[in-house]
């Protein structure tokens, strides 16, 4: 589908969007804006003037960072003025705050206070003195500390007014000092070393991070009013901001220190703006587009950028490729430009700072900054590897981004700007490293040119880099070290609290999983005495035959023995020739088939052929799953017409099938009046036949009349066979999507959603992860997978759009809007009941347009809601689980154990009493509720073989042994069938439990009664309590205990 035109109907969700977020600079806000200001600016004035300020009012600060001769007396800013997006409007929710700066006095600094951090120990200092007095003032609500752009030297003070505005809660004022004309600048220049400390004997190091930090601060004002000329009055341009606001905050860039914040952006715009590649009759979507191509493809970034001011000498852009000659004059007359060498020989005095620097911002600095330093401290002052990293991954979100316009759809708008993108969700591994205490990270000090945080960022970094080597796509290290609260005067010590976090994405699974990584040839001695060093006793010198490893290990090598025996059968299958119709094709259809089973099937030493003598242990299960298999037979005419009759004969075709298997090759079938079990090599397989007149009318006819007279058999034969095709070669091309479903199905079960979703409709939403990742990359692992599965379940609007599942790529434009016109018939009675919609869940696939296979009946909208509710508490607590540590209450074991106080009434089961005891994750407990009924477990029935079930013949033994055997699947059709029958009809009872093995069963009802007549008749209903002793009585023997939690409650 074509972008363009998908831009059209986007432009109204993203106004709605815009609307939304974006502040309103209503009379009132604005008032509360000037008065909280105006107070502040008051509370300042209190300060005395020549008050004596020294070290003493933070001396953690000033040790921590190394300054020396902190002392000045205390002058008045010499300006107060408002900055940052309130300035140019465009100020986004939920972070409601006003940028406020106070210039520093150049009374308070020496000429050398750039030297060793005295600029940040004073500056630092000169906020503590503002903040005693904000916090003795009764305007103010709170004052806390926060740093610029998580940098623990710079920080700001965030002051909240005790006056509240309703519309804009939560509002603050954050105060930046600004250093304008403080320093001469060509002290600052980024050759210079300014910190003595960093000195390596009689070599002094440069520190352009430091300096950068502190040349920030000086252009910090003029940069705002740049952008003050370029975004007021430019309507689009400030609500394109907005729009690439929500979309860097969505991908957590917003608040990293190496990120992409609200200020970079805009400067990115208005370098758009000065180069015409933005214009006043674009949209603000279109001017979006512009500026993620920009991000994501311009070669600008690895030259630098260049923002000349007006009036000044025009100088070719190739020039500043190497952005570390920090030009301190453009202006004419100037004698550092007036012997300007060609451009050429220009880049070589550069050359030096691009090495040290791989991306730059160009900047020119004179009388102000036309380009941030901010930009250039954060990308610039970083080693080039971390440099590069964070650049890449920001080029490859923006090339995401893009590839979401053309081929998320109508979901497009959704993947963009509402989807997060956090580091839970985006990369395949995320490794926490909780460095509180630990003294090594700034053993050289907190501060030199970089902070210590910054240096074991890259430190980490470079050890992934170089031990994953390929394995890796991409690594990310951030350390956010600043937390909410926090003290900065006693120190930076504190400021490990938070954990250091990496996630890395993998390149692929077959690279990830190599078991030898071949390093460099014995002959680079150099090379491979530091690959040694780095491995240490890991690494070993080899001689290969070809220099090439193909050792590799198989996620899936659990299924071999099954393989095996599935393709002896269905050769065998092929070989009967004493049958009327011969066998033309088997197929398996069982989820062990395609790696999706969550117990995949152990070989049973019983299930075997004749002849072989089982080597038998203590466990043996009593129980066997069989695993279905379909097959089909030749062509012919005689088949008969009637429904029955062609069930019939299939079962007479079964029956000489399992004859003729047990003649010819010993093999041991059990047959029932439904269905025919294969014992072989271990396992038990269950064959069906599709009937091939029913096949050709399902093809054809599906849908139609005609096609609902083929049997209910064959029809879901059918489904069963596309859709097992479907997920198998899913399979084939994404490894980790079985272990992903795997998860996901033992989640649902957990939770005793086993009644409202199938097994293969989770199979569907998990293979919508794969073959539509946008906004994301396909998961590489398992848990990134599950997160994604649970995000996927709690925000997908399933009320007004239909989840289509293209796994093929088959579906063109004509079979879409069949889609939707289908799934519009589904929701003609939203309107007059939001209950009045089914499917609840609508889930397209190229065999099932109508979402009839596998949604049809369950979820209803109340089991959706609460399956739901359950996949938004699970999916915040994994998130949580990847950024902190486990406390009592928040565990992983919490994914799968679900509140049986959710519950009205639950069920414990005799967990030695499920056909497979070792499934049980958590042995159910309840100490909530009435204790209605209570029984002891029943003898007639063992998950496990008795010693005196283990003797005998091998008939004997295998007639003991229970194909598709499942109690709670038995318990769960009696009380259905029978005991809540016995419910009047204005109640509604509804059983939850967990088909993979739970002991506990969970039961709600709900009186839906509206009218007083049907009122009056609720009230003489059978008393709950009967009802839950009958239950337990329907299960005697396999009930523990039935416990009354809550009364039914009555609904209008």
């Amino acid at each position: 589908m074509d972008s363009d035109i998908l831009a059209e109907p986007m432009d109204f969700k993203v106004s709605e969007l815009i609307n939304e977020v974006q502040i309103d600079h209503s009379p009132a806000f604005t008032k509360h804006v000037n008065d909280t200001v105006s107070s502040i600016r008051n509370s300042i004035d209190k300060i005395p003037d020549n008050l004596v300020v020294t070290g003493e009012e933070a001396a953690g600060f000033v040790r921590d960072v190394g300054a020396d001769k902190v002392e000045f007396k205390f002058k008045k800013p010499k300006s107060i003025e408002i900055g940052g997006s309130y300035s140019i409007k465009c100020v986004v929710k939920p972070d409601i705050s006003v940028d406020l700066f106070i210039q520093l006095p150049k009374e308070c600094f020496h000429e050398k206070d750039y030297l060793n951090h005295r600029y940040h120990a004073k500056r630092f200092v000169y906020l503590c003195v503002i903040s005693k007095s904000l916090k003795s003032d009764s305007s103010f609500a709170k004052v806390e500390w926060s740093t610029l752009q998580n940098e623990a030297r710079k920080p700001v003070l965030l002051v909240y007014p005790a006056d509240k505005l309703a519309e804009v809660p939560g509002f603050f004022v954050r105060i930046i000092p600004t250093a304008k004309s403080l320093f001469n600048a060509a002290k600052l220049d980024l050759k210079r070393n300014n910190v003595r400390a960093l000195n390596q004997g009689e070599i002094s190091l440069p520190t352009p991070r430091y300096n950068c930090s502190i040349l920030e601060d000086m252009c910090l004002e003029d940069n705002t009013e740049f952008l003050k000329k370029t975004f007021l009055g430019w309507k689009a341009l400030g609500e394109a901001l907005v729009l690439l606001k929500v979309w860097a905050r969505q991908r957590d860039f917003i608040h990293s220190h190496d990120g992409l914040n609200g200020y970079l952006i805009a400067i990115i715009l208005s370098y758009l703006v000065a180069h015409e590649k933005v214009n006043s009759s674009m949209r603000p979507l279109q001017i979006f587009r512009v500026t993620l191509d920009f991000i994501a493809n311009s070669k600008l970034w690895t030259r630098g950028l260049f923002l000349q001011k007006q009036g000044e000498i025009k100088i070719l852009k190739e020039s500043f490729v190497g952005i570390g000659s920090t030009i301190k004059s453009l202006r004419p007359g100037n004698p550092q430009i007036s012997g300007l060498r060609p451009p050429t020989r220009l880049l070589r005095r550069g050359v030096v700072f691009e090495l040290n620097f791989h991306l730059a911002i160009s900047s020119i600095w004179g009388i102000h900054l036309l380009f941030p330093f901010h930009f250039f401290l954060d990308f610039v002052s970083m080693s080039q590897d971390f440099l590069i990293c964070s650049n890449v991954q920001l080029q490859n979100e923006a090339s995401l981004t893009l590839q979401c316009f053309g081929k998320s759809g109508d979901s497009a708008f959704e993947d963009i700007f509402m989807t997060k993108i956090d580091f839970a969700a985006k990369y395949d591994y995320c490794v926490r490293l909780n460095l509180k205490g630990n003294s090594e990270f700034y053993s050289s000090g907190y501060c030199l040119d970089e902070e210590c945080w910054r240096l074991y960022e890259k430190k980490v970094h470079s050890l992934l880099s170089q031990g994953l080597n390929d394995r890796a796509k991409s690594i990310r290290v951030i350390w956010r070290n600043i937390p909410s609260c926090c003290s900065l005067e006693n120190g930076l010590s504190t400021l490990d609290g938070e954990p250091l976090l990496a996630g890395i994405s993998l390149s692929s699974l077959d690279k990830a999983f190599r078991v030898v990584d071949i390093g460099p040839d014995a002959e680079k001695k150099e090379e491979a005495t530091r690959f040694r060093k780095f491995w240490g006793e890991k690494a070993e010198l080899r001689r290969f035959k070809d220099g090439k490893i193909a050792e590799s290990t198989d996620p899936m090598s659990f299924s071999a023995s099954l393989l095996g025996a599935f393709d002896v059968l269905s050769k065998r299958l092929r070989l009967i020739e004493d049958i009327p119709l011969k066998v033309s094709s088997v197929q398996p259809l069982d989820p062990a088939f395609r790696f999706t089973s969550v117990f995949p099937p152990e070989p049973h030493p019983l299930a075997s052929e004749k002849g072989n003598v089982p080597r038998l242990h203590k466990l043996t299960s009593s129980c066997i799953q069989p695993l279905e298999v379909m097959i089909q037979l030749e062509g012919s005419g005689n088949w008969p017409m009637d429904d029955v009759a062609i069930e019939k004969t299939k079962s007479a075709f079964l029956l000489k099938i399992g004859e003729s298997l047990e003649n010819s090759w010993g093999m041991t079938c059990t047959a029932t009046e439904d269905d025919v079990d294969v014992l072989q090599s271990g396992y038990a397989f269950r064959l069906k036949i599709l009937h091939e007149r029913g096949l050709s009318l399902v093809k054809r006819e599906i849908g139609s009349d005609q096609g609902k007279r083929v049997s209910s058999a064959d029809q879901k034969l059918f489904v069963h066979s596309q859709h097992s095709s479907m997920i198998n070669g899913l399979q084939g091309v994404f490894p980790i999507y079985g272990p992903v479903v795997r998860l996901a199905k033992r989640w649902v079960a957990s939770h005793m959603f086993s009644a409202c979703l199938s097994e293969e409709a989770i199979e569907l939403l998990v293979a919508h992860l794969f073959v539509k990742p946008l906004p994301f990359t396909v998961p590489c692992s398992r848990i990134t997978g599950f997160l994604r599965f649970l995000r996927l379940l709690a925000e997908y609007d399933w009320t007004f759009s239909p989840l289509i599942v293209d796994i093929n790529s088959d579906f063109n434009a004509c079979d879409k809007k069949e889609i939707y016109d289908k799934f519009m018939l589904t929701r003609k009675g939203y309107e007059e009941s939001s209950q009045n919609i089914s499917p609840a869940m609508f889930l397209a696939t190229s065999y099932d347009k109508a979402s009839e296979a596998w949604t049809r009946l369950s979820p209803n909208i109340l089991e959706l809601k609460r399956l739901v509710a359950y996949a938004r508490s699970s999916a915040n607590l994994l998130t949580r689980l990847v950024f902190q540590d486990q406390t009592e209450s928040y565990r992983w074991e919490c994914l799968f154990c679900t509140p049986l106080t959710n519950y009205d009434a639950v069920i414990l089961l005799h967990g030695d009493r499920l056909p497979y005891p070792q499934r049980l994750l958590f042995p159910s407990k309840l100490n909530h509720g009435r204790l209605v009924a209570h029984g002891n477990a029943s003898k007639d029935f063992q998950p496990f073989m008795l010693p005196g079930d283990l003797r005998g013949s091998l008939d004997k033994m295998k007639n003991k042994l229970l194909v598709d055997f499942d109690p709670l699947r038995c318990y769960i059709a009696d009380l259905q069938a029978s005991v809540l029958k016995c419910f009047k009809e204005c109640n509604t009872l509804k059983l939850w439990y967990d088909y993979l093995g739970g002991d506990a069963v969970g039961l709600t009802w709900e009186r839906s009664c509206s009218k007083k007549r049907d009122r009056e008749e609720a009230s003489d209903a059978e008393d709950p309590i009967d009802v839950l002793k009958a239950v337990g009585e329907a299960g005697k023997g396999f009930v523990k205990s039935v416990h009354f939690l809550k009364a039914p409650r009555l609904m209008n």
